[in-house]
């Protein structure tokens, strides 16, 4: 296989400008001679003119042109590769729109806590992995969710002591908003003493004032940050594993917040040929600007493998840890609104300043009062673009936007925000979301269908590694808003069409980082990203879409994973 880094100079001798401001004209070729690469004999739905079609050429990483079989076979080469695409379904490649793919990565050599159905479980992965640990090293990890379990009581502090021993040790939620540590790592952050909460967290506290173990928000922050900080080795091995998951998906793109230290070895990875994914990587809104410029100015903005993107700012936490931020209380907790993570005035001021110096800005917002503050913030930095001549294309985001006020579709509306959602997340909430916000809320969250009915573009990704990275989780959501049994549904008047879902996960993906003139289509000029599966998503039962699987991934003309062949990269 080529280098990848032959790949993205060939790219971006073909296009020097930012993935914000590209201009492939449409019907354009991807330069002159034969192409590289045809891929005939498939069932093309190219979210393009022609809708459908049988072949596509390839030449330096994007597509040449489209067409029948008979009409791509005629511009081969001496030296054209031909794929024989079997006659199976084919569309642009999943663009996930919301990932933290290093973290996805590092969870797998960590202790993995994803999917356990009780506390004892939890306790029994712990002590597995404890065993191989030494006694001066912290145990972490992540991914429990007391949801599932009998009496969805919190662990504790003492539950964890039971497994760790002496070594300190903090497990994250599966949301990432709360965790769960023992006494060690406790006093190790001094969180044990009777510390007052930190703003936008809070220690939860038993009858006599100790802490319980579980930490909230800044106050899980606080904690971690004592921990040991993962070593480069094991930000390699962990990102090698995220990108290999990603392409058994059929996931092309990625949006992506990781540590600033992940991005430096996708690097490292790019420069040594082995990276698979294209990345569009969002730093941390709460970073000074200088500090932003320079990490901004890393990487060229114009790689349209790797490149930095938006400002990433959390409004609040999560519905599961009841720390996402509502206008009135929780239905299931009258004396808690969630924990709002900024004053609005200073908020506004940020994002104002941010904006004014041409950062795109997303915002974490789960809770309606968590959106209102976004609008509010964005409001102000379109006011001040307005009232100094500064007026752009803003695309102001939401991240999650899971429950919304009625009146709040119009403010969206009217600011251009997308609503950057991820449909997996209802699989495991309308199991007790009615009883966090009460019905009249539910009924306008999650609200797929009422974005689009106001003129709101929708953003389709996981999360990973909140939940898997695999697209057809969230495709299936949204197409029935029903449980993975088929058993219990959640408001199916907000579901979406299967062409809506599709083009939430492709085309509103590439809108959402500027890049709708290079991917989301399969069209002549486009990057060549496309994935391969075994059946046709717009025809089937949508059952059956939960078991689909990819049989190729394609990223810029390259096979990056092929069903039963050995993992691709070099």
């Amino acid at each position: 296989m080529k280098l990848f880094l032959s790949l993205v100079l060939s790219v971006m001798a073909l296009n020097a400008k930012s993935l914000g401001n590209s201009s492939a004209p449409s019907g354009a070729t991807a330069g002159n001679g034969a192409p590289d690469a045809v891929f005939i004999n498939g069932d093309i739905y190219t979210q393009s003119t022609p809708g459908r079609t049988q072949a596509i050429a390839i030449r330096d990483g994007r597509i040449m042109a489209v067409g029948s079989d008979d009409d791509i076979r005629k511009l081969k080469g001496e030296h054209t590769k031909v794929v024989d695409l079997g006659g199976h379904f084919v569309m642009p490649g999943f663009n996930d729109a919301h990932v933290h793919l290093a973290y996805g990565g590092r969870e797998l050599l960590e202790v993995e806590l994803i999917g356990v159905k009780s506390l004892a479980e939890m306790q029994q992965r712990i002590a597995d992995h404890a065993k191989t640990t030494t006694s001066v090293d912290w145990i972490v990890g992540g991914g429990w969710d007391h949801t599932l379990w009998v009496g969805e009581k919190l662990p504790t502090r003492q539950d964890i002591d039971a497994v760790t021993g002496d070594h300190p040790a903090v497990f994250s939620r599966v949301d990432g908003h709360i965790a769960v540590a023992n006494t060690a790592a406790l006093k190790a952050a001094g969180i044990f003493a009777k510390i007052p909460d930190p703003p936008g967290g809070e220690i939860d506290r038993d009858s006599n004032g100790q802490a319980t173990g579980i930490v909230r928000e800044t106050a899980r922050a606080m904690l971690e940050s004592k921990a040991p900080r993962p070593s480069p080795s094991l930000r390699r091995r962990g990102i090698d594993l995220a990108l290999a998951e990603a392409a058994r998906w059929g996931v092309t793109t990625v949006q992506d917040y990781s540590d600033w230290e992940d991005f430096l070895i996708y690097e490292d990875f790019e420069r040594e040929g082995k990276l698979t994914l294209r990345i569009s990587e969002w730093i941390a809104f709460d970073n000074s600007l200088e500090l932003l410029q320079k990490q901004r100015a890393q990487h060229p903005a114009g790689d349209p493998m790797l490149h930095t993107a938006m400002l990433k700012g959390f409004m609040d936490g999560s519905l599961g840890s009841r720390t996402a931020t509502l206008l009135t209380p929780y239905s299931d907790d009258p004396g808690n609104s969630g924990l709002p993570q900024y004053d609005q005035s200073m908020l506004n001021r940020m994002a104002v300043e941010r904006s004014a110096a041409g950062f795109q800005l997303g915002f974490h917002a789960i809770g309606d009062r968590a959106a209102q503050m976004a609008l509010d913030a964005f409001a102000a930095a379109e006011r001040d673009a307005r009232k100094n001549n500064r007026s752009r294309d803003f695309r102001f985001r939401i991240e999650h936007a899971q429950v919304i006020a009625p009146g709040q579709f119009a403010q969206f509306r009217k600011l251009g925000v997308i609503a950057s959602v991820q449909p997996c997340h209802l699989l495991t909430d309308m199991h007790w979301a009615v009883e966090r916000i009460g019905p009249k809320r539910a009924k306008t969250s999650y609200p797929w269908k009422e974005f689009l009915d106001n003129g709101v573009r929708l953003a389709f990704g996981t999360d990973y590694p909140v939940e898997p990275i695999t697209p057809f989780r969230g495709i299936y959501a949204a197409v029935t808003r029903k449980n993975e049994a088929g058993t219990k549904d959640y408001f199916p008047e907000q579901k979406v069409t299967i062409e809506q879902a599709l083009a939430a996960y492709t085309t509103g993906a590439a809108y959402a980082q500027f890049a709708e003139k290079e991917k989301g289509t399969l069209a002549p000029g486009m990057l060549a990203d496309f994935v391969v599966l075994d059946r046709d998503l717009t025809t089937v039962a949508p059952p059956e879409i939960l078991k689909t699987q990819v049989l190729r991934t394609v990223v810029g003309g390259e096979t990056v994973y092929e069903a039963g062949k050995p993992t691709l990269r070099q």
